[in-house]
């Protein structure tokens, strides 16, 4: 029996989590299972977004993945544009347009995404805990089947369990994998030896575990503790953001149903059941208002509208709305700071327009060849060894020549004399700067180079050119 939480005391509910008893150990939460409309669209609107996840990986077009996010290689594609470590300055503001978007979302319409489309909460809600109910039952069953004995019995439920899990959470780390690393390269890794390909295989045994241990033991704690987005509800919210709110004017004061008395005093339409915190996933009473671990998820809005329509009395107790709309009447959506959002939004999403606009199709990098200054040849010439980078964003392949803009410099390729590049893909080549040490006047020489593909200027580069000087 867990200990009394003093959340559940509306005089100093904040002063403490939810999963927290007062000696300080976690309070474990078992929701009781839950039915209702909100649950039933959001069922099917997790098939939809754990479908479309799944299959992220593998959509391509024109054979390059739709969608990957390799960190390791520093090569990201969305939605089938590819972007390099020479787009930093994109990526930033595609991510400051996220956040933005975020924070306008959130200002307006609470912590939906949590509760709707967050991918904990859809492996959770809608996958790990209902192979939890259909093994152990419902609350009360995992409460007896926890604090029973090791019997045949829990060791089956258990262990059917947990090998579900396991399974479960072995394609979730491949799924994670094939976004950073590609579908083709996860088939690599799974078809062949770990030896052959230690890495991919340690990374996938490692997010495997870490699923685990979040959909098995650690759960809501990371809404709870890990999420910053929990966090920043507390700055993004105001009394006019609507969240899944207890209408307290309604519902107050609360008192249980008792056939057979008279009512002496006035009473308010919430009977006192507790179901609303019987259902919820992060053990909260949401009649206590905005906490912080509330997820909107709905649940607890389906157990109290099944409850009202048995007492014979309105839905909406506790519903979607805002502090103003409940305690006013009414609800104020376009305030002064969201159109203040909106307008950064739309200066964010010009700007990243103008940047794809005019972002180079070709880009290059040059850099000196690590360990090297400079080599005097025996034909009296002095010779610098430089590494360049090509990236090709296109999607034609182009061959690439570089020209130097000084006079009496001249480029020498280490190996083919022709650098082909194929479409969207990254080269690494070698090549020398050349030039006879009678002309060197400086000891260090800024010299431009020119990019040329297909007959067209794609900018300059510039660089060092290193040397005796002539005496």
């Amino acid at each position: 029996m867990a200990k009394k939480n003093p959340h559940l005391n509306p005089e100093n509910f904040r002063d403490a989590l939810a999963t927290v008893q007062e000696d300080g150990k976690r309070n474990w939460v078992y929701p009781k299972k839950v039915k209702g409309l909100f649950y039933r669209y959001r069922t099917y609107l997790s098939w939809l977004l754990l479908a479309i996840l799944f299959a992220g990986p593998f959509i391509k077009v024109d054979g390059r993945p739709w969608l990957l996010f390799n960190i390791f290689e520093r090569k990201f594609i969305i939605f089938g544009a590819v972007f390099w470590p020479q787009d930093t300055y994109l990526l930033i503001f595609l991510l400051l347009i996220f956040f933005v978007f975020v924070i306008l979302f959130t200002v307006i319409f609470g912590r939906v995404f949590c509760g709707w489309a967050c991918p904990q909460t859809l492996f959770m809600e809608m996958v790990f805990r209902k192979i939890e109910y259909w093994i152990e039952g419902d609350a009360n069953q995992q409460r007896a089947l926890n604090t029973a004995p090791w019997d045949s019995k829990k060791i089956g439920k258990k262990g059917a369990k947990y090998l579900i899990f396991g399974f479960i959470s072995l394609m979730i780390g491949h799924l994670v994998m094939a976004y950073l690393i590609g579908v083709d390269q996860v088939i690599e890794v799974v078809t062949q030896p770990p030896s052959a390909h230690m890495a991919g295989f340690i990374g996938l045994i490692a997010f495997s575990g870490i699923f685990m241990f979040v959909f098995s033991w650690f759960r809501e704690q990371a809404c709870l503790v890990v999420c910053p987005y929990g966090r920043l509800q507390g700055v993004l919210l105001d009394n006019n953001s609507i969240n899944v709110m207890y209408d307290y004017v309604r519902g107050e004061p609360r008192a249980p149903i008792r056939k057979n008395k008279a009512e002496l005093e006035p009473k308010g339409d919430c009977v006192d059941c507790s179901l609303c915190v019987q259902v919820c996933p992060t053990g909260i009473d949401i009649r206590n208002g905005i906490q912080m671990e509330c997820v909107n998820c709905t649940a607890c809005i389906d157990a109290c509208d099944e409850v009202m329509v048995k007492v014979d009395r309105p839905k909406g107790l506790i519903r979607y709305a805002s502090q103003n709309s409940i305690k006013q009447g009414f609800q104020k959506l376009i305030t002064g700071r969201v159109k203040a959002y909106v307008v950064v939004l739309l200066v964010l999403v010009a700007a990243f327009v103008s940047l794809i606009a005019t972002r180079e199709p070709i880009n290059g990098t040059v850099t000196r060849f690590p360990g090297m200054t400079y080599q005097t040849r025996e034909d009296g010439r002095v010779s610098n060894l430089y590494e360049i980078t090509l990236i090709n964003k296109t999607f034609e392949p182009q061959t690439v020549e570089l020209i130097p803009l000084v006079e009496g410099i001249d480029l020498e390729v280490v190996g083919d004399t022709h650098w082909t590049l194929e479409p969207q893909s990254k080269f690494e080549g070698r090549f020398f700067l050349v030039r006879n040490q009678s002309d060197v006047q400086v000891s260090q020489e800024k010299v431009q180079l020119q990019l040329n593909a297909g007959g067209q200027e794609f900018g300059d580069i510039e660089t060092n050119f290193m040397a005796p000087i002539n005496k």
